[in-house]
């Protein structure tokens, strides 16, 4: 069986040791979500060359030019 003192940390942390671990986790999450962020802009600019590629490159429509108003 587990001792009261082997569940809990006596010893406290110093804050720099806490704002040194909470500096270490949001670096690591940052981290996580830019990688995850240029993955999902990889794959969606493969995609949208890929569709490019494959649609028939249709010929812009002709301007139509405008008449000048009919003055009465």
């Amino acid at each position: 069986m587990t001792s009261k003192d082997e569940l809990f940390n006596p010893a406290k942390l110093s804050p720099r040791d806490k704002a040194a671990a909470t500096d270490t986790t949001a670096k690591a999450i940052i981290t996580a979500e830019a990688a995850a962020r240029e993955k999902k802009t990889e794959k969606l600019r493969a995609l949208r060359l890929q569709q490019e590629a494959e649609a028939p490159t249709a010929a812009a429509p002709a301007k139509k030019r405008r008449t000048a108003p009919k003055s009465v």
